[in-house]
């Protein structure tokens, strides 16, 4: 709220509601651009709770979006020309098919708002993929992330008495690749650009041996020592033996002889907090059973990644690994009974025993449609960023050295 405030722009949100009222700015936006009125109606995921901590989001309530859309855009249309729709969230069906290409969990309902009578333009975010086009007759966009494209959407429009109607739409991306910086930006942001650099080429810690990811498939397959040192990260963050931990996606390539802040903060990529959940076996198991979905076995018997993790966008970041147990997922076993082996203390994991496990807090929110997680189950949390958390650790540990125990394998081995 307080970064809202320095704002000098508006903020639009119709969904996300306090004591009945728009929480962060005003619903929509009327504007008027050579004598064309225009809506801008603001719609936010309303799955947020799902992986949010309740403390952050106290008071707040996260409203249907179509629901909303449904609501607002006929009030809209008596006042405005043209209705454009700006939405953080993506697309949970494919785009030309209809056919759904994830859970229906409503945290993406992109597809369905493109079926909301009244809309002329649809701008989308949230899963950083990069489309643009025609869908039941809107024109949509979304720019990817980083900065690496801009959506464009060009509406024809044509003047009649009641003023003006779009008769053809079109939406391409511009990508930025090519892009010549502003000197003037530049200049602006020098000072600023050279105190980040500074802290990002920051020394914090020398490697003994290598922890370098070579292959990102192998390293989800055989423990890497990279994911054991964030599994330690986590359990003396959190005074827990058991942790889990992801490798976000295949561009982190671990940490070299020398470990700065940017190979921190380039490999983990999230800002993360962390939490530590009291959880049964059953609910253990149930998690392993999960990240076991992450495989399947191609046309060979090899293993492989199945293809719903990484499409329509990479989903690399919800097939976690576990430090402080053992275990065997074999990929030859039937969906929901490929956990083999599961072993805490070199004893079996028992069904109604409780174990502390520290996992991240999108993760302990059961982001990622873990179920059998959940705030309920959080006992404590570590509300500093975890980024600061490993350069902490290294700071207090300047000699790392890369081992990884082998705890877990999945089969058949690679």
């Amino acid at each position: 709220r307080q970064a809202l405030k320095t704002l000098t722009y508006p903020t639009i949100n119709a969904n996300i509601t306090e004591n009945g009222q728009p929480a962060f700015g005003a619903p929509y936006q009327l504007i008027e651009r050579s004598g064309v009125k225009i809506a801008i109606l603001g719609l936010t995921t309303n799955y947020i709770p799902h992986w949010e901590a309740p403390a952050h989001i106290a008071g707040l309530a996260f409203q249907d979006v179509v629901a909303t859309a449904k609501h607002y855009v006929p009030l809209l249309r008596q006042q405005a020309d043209v209705v454009i729709v700006a939405y953080h969230g993506g697309f949970e069906r494919n785009l030309q098919t209809g056919q759904p290409t994830e859970p229906l969990t409503g945290e993406n309902v992109g597809y369905a708002l493109t079926q909301v009578p009244g809309i002329d333009a649809l701008v989308t975010g949230h899963q950083h993929r990069q489309l643009a086009g025609l869908v039941n007759g809107v024109p949509i966009t979304q720019p990817g992330y980083r900065g690496e494209a801009i959506g464009k959407i060009t509406l024809d429009l044509n003047q009649t008495a009641s003023g003006y109607q779009v008769t053809a739409s079109k939406a391409v991306l511009v990508k930025t690749g090519g892009s010549i910086a502003s000197p003037t930006i530049l200049q602006s942001a020098a000072d600023l650009n050279q105190t980040v650099e500074t802290w990002l080429d920051q020394p914090l810690a020398h490697v003994e041996g290598d922890m370098r990811i070579q292959d990102p498939f192998a390293a989800r397959v055989h423990e890497v020592p990279y994911i054991e040192f964030i599994q330690k990260v986590q359990m003396a963050s959190t005074d827990t033996d058991i942790s889990g931990t992801a490798l976000f996606n295949n561009e982190g390539r671990g940490f070299g002889e020398t470990i700065d802040m940017r190979d921190v903060v380039t490999n983990y990529i999230y800002p993360n907090t962390l939490a530590v959940l009291r959880l049964t076996g059953v609910d253990l198991k149930a998690a392993l059973e999960q990240c076991a979905e992450y495989f399947s076995l191609d046309a060979d018997g090899k293993l492989t990644v199945t293809p719903r993790f990484e499409r329509p966008k990479p989903q690399h970041y919800n097939y976690d690994m576990y430090q402080g147990i053992d275990y065997t997922l074999d990929i030859h076993q039937p969906v929901g009974s490929r956990v083999t082996r599961l072993l805490y203390h070199g004893a079996p994991v028992q069904p109604t025993q409780t174990y502390d496990v520290a996992v991240n807090q999108y993760r302990a929110a059961g982001g990622g449609n873990f179920k059998m997680f959940g705030p309920d189950k959080v006992i404590r949390e570590n509300q500093k960023d975890m980024t600061e958390l490993i350069a902490d650790y290294l700071q207090e540990h300047p000699l790392i050295k890369a081992t990884a125990d082998q705890n877990f394998n999945v089969l058949p081995s690679m």
